[in-house]
């Protein structure tokens, strides 16, 4: 398997290239170069694994410069019930007769970005070794990738890891999980900006090739395939728990900002796993709702950005998007390029003439969800079915609601336990979300993180500085 430009630059890679380097040398996306299919007799010679072996199995199609029997025991390092609460790892909990919330939340951060991440910390230290390499991990986050990449990463040999926040924009709660890490490989920089601000100075630094080869660069953010690739494995899980006969149909619905999830959602299902819907779920800052259902995608300004109730979803402009207009457009590299530089000329552009193709060959839908709504959800689902969801997740049931086919069993990937936005939920049922006994008492450790200014250059100097020292 090789890798390839989503804009048409370089020549086709191998995974552990693909792995270190984050962004490709084109400013474009890591993407295979030809997707691997599972066929039917496969995915049904798959039931009795348990996710260990299941994700040896599937990211054995993405990873052929690792040998199998490694692959097997990084999947078993990542995926065990030493840093998964639920022997199942994912858990498939029922809701009622048509929806069921899967449970990507089991691990050591209570957020679905454990479920990469924890495979990430181990092939990156696995793939560094052979080659006797160091690598600086520049990433940003809305929120809940920062802490599940520092957790996954602490002490890890090898790997420093520089991780941009926004600015009072993130919960207490998340606050904490990351900024009380005291590992000596672990940088927090809180920027006063929004997490689209940070992203942009990811980039920047990423896009200077001289910086990235000197100071060995890399990336745990889903524009990381590693981080796309190892979430298509939940995809599989879930269907195969959802159904019991090949072929049968489900939909999903994922709560969406970044686009890294339901893209690995879009992926298994172009690889070939039964899926009729996927349903993109969005906050206020609802820009990847109006491209599913207008065809013009349009990000907005920082300015313009929401701070929302489900704060990692206040993204306006979705990294792995990139990703699936390469699918839309063909694999074309060249028109790819085209259409971002039109972004970057005009603010937008429109692909209204594809929208039947978005529809009806890829299968995306879309709706939005709104303060109001998620704590109307968060209130009916506890009191109805005895199940709290977290304000992002009752985003993706809001809106799973409003697309249930009868028949079609509707799956709902958790975005994060709801311990994490306990202000929300006080103000949805009047009483606050339990936290796990492991984690009482985590916002009263002292905490570790450097405040700067939005600049590109606050940030060279300071990774410059911690680099060498």
């Amino acid at each position: 398997m090789k890798y390839v430009s989503t804009r048409g630059g370089g020549e086709p890679v191998e995974f552990s290239a693909v792995l270190l380097e984050g962004l490709a040398r084109d400013g474009g996306l890591a993407m295979p170069e030809v997707m691997p299919q599972v066929s039917t007799e496969t995915l049904e010679s798959w039931r009795s694994l348990n996710y260990a072996e299941l994700a040896t199995e599937v990211l054995s199609l993405f990873i052929t410069d690792i040998p199998k029997g490694d692959l097997a025991e990084l999947c078993r390092r990542s995926y065990n019930t030493q840093a998964f609460r639920s022997t199942d790892i994912v858990p498939l909990k029922k809701l009622d007769n048509q929806v069921s919330i899967v449970g990507l939340s089991e691990g050591p951060t209570l957020a679905f970005k454990d479920m990469a991440m924890q495979f990430l910390g181990n092939i990156f230290e696995y793939v560094l070794g052979k080659q006797g390499r160091t690598l600086n991990i520049l990433g940003a986050t809305s929120g809940d990738t920062g802490s599940a990449a520092e957790y996954a990463l602490r002490g890890k040999k090898g790997v420093k890891v520089f991780m941009l926040s926004p600015f009072g924009r993130m919960s207490e709660f998340q606050r904490a999980q990351m900024y009380s890490l005291q590992d000596d490989n672990i940088f927090n920089l809180s920027v006063k900006g929004v997490f689209d601000e940070c992203q942009d100075i990811v980039k920047a630094l990423g896009n200077d090739l001289a910086f990235k080869e000197k100071y060995h660069l890399g990336a745990v953010n889903s524009i990381n395939f590693a981080r796309i690739s190892a979430q298509v494995v939940y995809y599989f899980w879930a269907w195969l728990r959802a159904t019991k006969k090949a072929g049968e149909q489900v939909s999903f619905t994922v709560p969406s900002g970044n686009f890294g999830n339901v893209l690995s959602g879009h992926i298994a299902r172009m690889m070939g796993l039964p899926i009729r819907r996927l349903v993109v779920a969005t906050n206020e800052n609802n820009v990847l709702e109006e491209f599913f259902n207008t065809g013009v995608y349009r990000p907005r300004l920082p300015s313009q950005t929401y701070a929302t109730s489900s704060p990692s979803m206040d993204i306006s402009k979705a990294s792995n998007f990139e990703r699936f207009i390469y699918h839309l457009m063909g694999n074309d590299g060249g028109r790819v390029k085209a259409l971002w530089q039109e972004l970057a000329d005009k603010g937008q552009f429109d692909l209204s003439n594809r929208l039947t193709e978005v529809h009806e060959k890829f299968g995306f839908v879309a709706g939005k969800s709104s303060h109001a709504d998620r704590l109307a959800t968060i209130k009916r689902e506890y009191e109805e079915h005895g199940y709290l969801l977290d304000p992002h997740t009752a985003d993706g049931v809001k809106v799973a609601r409003e697309h249930l086919e009868n028949g079609v069993p509707m799956l709902v990937l958790e975005t994060a336990l709801p311990a994490k936005f306990t202000e929300t939920i006080q103000e949805a049922i009047g009483q606050p979300a339990p936290v796990p006994a492991h984690l009482v008492g985590l916002k009263d450790l002292p905490q570790r993180v450097q405040v700067m200014d939005c600049d590109v250059e606050a940030v060279r100097h300071y990774m410059v500085e911690h680099i060498d020292s």
